[in-house]
């Protein structure tokens, strides 16, 4: 069938999408209903002819855009809800099926395809959410894989059951491993085919803003974990779009992932960072999401990132940095600030590029992040458990200052033969006090989900979490405990007010002379400060001296040996007195090994 002339696109669209700056490329690229049937719009650089094919039955042709290539028809009998999909003929004579890379929706994998969306910026979906950007000052985050975390939810049964359990444990926010569509769900999200639908795996879009809405009104806010560094090789997919190199880039060093089998997109193209900066924008706007915490970014920002000599160029200043990618993130940090000044963005990055969460800008200038995971505190805390090292323990606070960080044990940490937390922490005890020392710790706090019961397997996608443990007093403990630490530290703003700040901590014990005793305080202006005394060491430590900030009557906030969080049982004081000793206050505190506690003047 002859395609159908029509406008669609205004001389502002063509200009704005040939710049690469639309930041509204939803509204006028893919399937969209209009009075006459629905319009399919698609740019294909390099295509000599494009036809769309249906539930409809006719095959239409699309005709060429004559001043940029966005191909476009009316198809009359297409309807929503219809599948369809684009016919390419490329420059090597060769018809391609392609899904649409602005698809609203698709069918469930494994069998992805396109389907007719009737409610992208006009949802059925009526909003309750009010002023629905949520932003507060302390940062506590639950990480889930929705599949996994009860076994046959989708977004609208999940709803109600989430909401509860992230406000019982007090956290501020939920971070959904990626919810794009992905065909192979091993991948946990992590290679996506289609940027804006949401996996049909667990629903519709509006099932997804429902499960938004209702975590919104319960006080939760909702970070997406988002991919804008690579995509997979299918070739019904994003993957030689033309039967070229379209969306990656063209020279394989830099255009293929060696550790992923992945290609590597091409932020050097206005139009590859304009579907990437508006499909940010897509999922703050469409589904009302908090945040987003952009993962890879280490492998977008260092042209030889798993690469060995001669197997990456240097960039034109003869260094290793993709230029292409910073000024990319740049412009998405600088363009989000803008239209959504409350939006959190968080970068996975894992060496020591220098200012990530620094303000964008003028070079020289930082990338503009509001948060860094801190995956250098994970490594070293961690680190101790394996080898008892002291150092390590006392390491992070050197940097900690360095970026406004999110101190994660996130679900890399217990997949691939490494290890439940609960094991690598040589139990329950060790882990009680890592998670008390984590809450304590410069930083907000990010945990994956299963952390909250002592799971002792590892996570695995294709399973639900052990909520059977909670019938277990050790294991239903460790669920309190994390409660009692989100608790503790609302309560208390010393404890994330100058997270960010070296004036908000002050060592009290870093050189212990058993080598496993930690303490500090934490403090903030105007409130009162919160002291943290940790026992790593597996030995009880009865009568210690604590030096503490002031004489007078100290209250036990927590104790993560108390029968309340599954411990051993130990006495647990209402209150320690801290006396005058060498010219400072000091206070005499029985630890048990493996053992924390957080304190405040009464």
């Amino acid at each position: 069938m002859t395609a159908v002339v029509t406008p669609g696109l205004t001389d502002l669209d063509r200009h704005l999408i040939a710049e690469g700056r639309h930041e509204r490329l939803w509204e006028v690229l893919g399937a969209h209903l209009v009075d006459d049937g629905v319009r399919f719009t698609l740019w294909a650089p390099g295509a000599r002819a494009v036809r769309v094919s249906g539930d409809w039955g006719d095959e239409v042709d699309l005709a060429c855009d004559p001043l940029i290539p966005v191909w476009q028809t009316v198809v009359p009998r297409a309807r929503a809800g219809h599948r369809y999909r684009f016919r390419i003929l490329c420059e090597d004579d060769v018809w391609r099926d392609k899904s649409d890379p602005l698809a609203f929706r698709t069918t469930p994998p494994p069998v992805v395809e396109s389907v007719v969306e009737s409610v992208v910026a006009e949802s059925r979906h009526v909003w309750t959410d009010g002023s629905w950007r949520h932003r507060p000052d302390r940062i506590s985050v639950y990480e889930v894989h929705l599949g996994s975390w009860r076994a046959g939810l989708g977004y609208r049964e999940a709803a109600e059951r989430l909401a509860d359990h992230v406000v019982e444990l007090g956290f501020t926010h939920v971070e959904l491993l990626p919810l794009a569509e992905h065909p192979y769900g091993g991948s946990w999200g992590y290679q996506v085919t289609s940027y804006y639908a949401p996996t049909a795996r667990y629903g519709s879009p509006d099932d997804l803003r429902h499960l938004v809405d209702v975590l919104h009104r319960r006080g939760i806010g909702v970070i997406l974990d988002w991919v804008p560094a690579h995509f997979p090789k299918d070739d019904w997919a994003l993957g030689r779009f033309t039967g070229v190199p379209v969306y990656e880039h063209p020279d394989p060093r830099r255009g293929e992932h060696p550790d992923w089998g992945t290609y590597v997109f091409d932020h050097g193209r206005p139009e590859v960072r304009n579907f990437l900066v508006a499909n940010a924008l897509y999922w703050l706007e469409e589904f009302h999401v908090d945040g987003l915490r952009v993962d890879a970014v280490a492998s977008m920002l260092y042209r030889d990132y798993s690469r060995g000599p001669g197997e990456w160029e240097p960039n034109e200043r003869g260094g290793n940095e993709n230029l292409e990618a910073v000024a990319f993130l740049r412009e998405l940090t600088a363009t989000v600030g803008r239209l959504h000044p409350n939006a959190l963005l968080i970068a996975e990055e894992s060496t020591t590029w220098p200012g990530v969460t620094a303000p964008s800008g003028p070079a020289p200038s930082g990338l503009g992040f509001d948060r860094k995971w801190n995956l250098g505190w994970m490594h070293d805390t961690l680190g101790y458990f394996r080898d008892g090292d002291y150092e390590r323990l006392k390491l992070p606070v050197d940097y900690a200052w360095s970026e406004r960080y999110l101190l994660p044990l996130s679900h890399d940490e217990v997949v691939h033969g490494k290890g439940s937390l609960i094991a690598k922490t040589g139990g329950a005890a060790g882990l009680r006090v890592l998670l008390a020392h984590m809450w304590a710790h410069p930083g907000g706090q990010v945990l994956f989900m299963g952390g909250e019961l002592g799971q002792p397997h590892e996570w695995a996608d294709h399973r639900e979490l052990a909520w059977d443990l909670l019938d277990d007093p050790v294991h239903a403990g460790l669920s309190r405990l994390v409660a009692a630490v989100n608790r503790v530290q609302a309560a208390h703003p010393a404890l994330y007010r100058a997270d960010d700040r070296p004036d908000g901590f002050e060592w009290l014990v870093n050189d212990d002379p058993d080598r496993a005793v930690l303490a500090y305080a934490r403090r903030a202006p105007g409130v009162a400060d919160v002291v943290c005394v940790a026992n790593f060491g597996e030995r009880p430590r009865p009568g210690f001296r604590l030096p503490l900030p002031s004489t007078g009557v100290w209250k036990v906030l927590l104790h993560t040996e108390s029968d309340e969080f599954g411990g051993a049982g130990a006495p647990v004081p209402e209150a320690v007195v801290a006396v005058p000793e060498n010219g400072r206050a000091a206070a005499e505190l029985g630890l048990p090994a493996r053992s924390a506690v957080w304190l405040s003047r009464a």
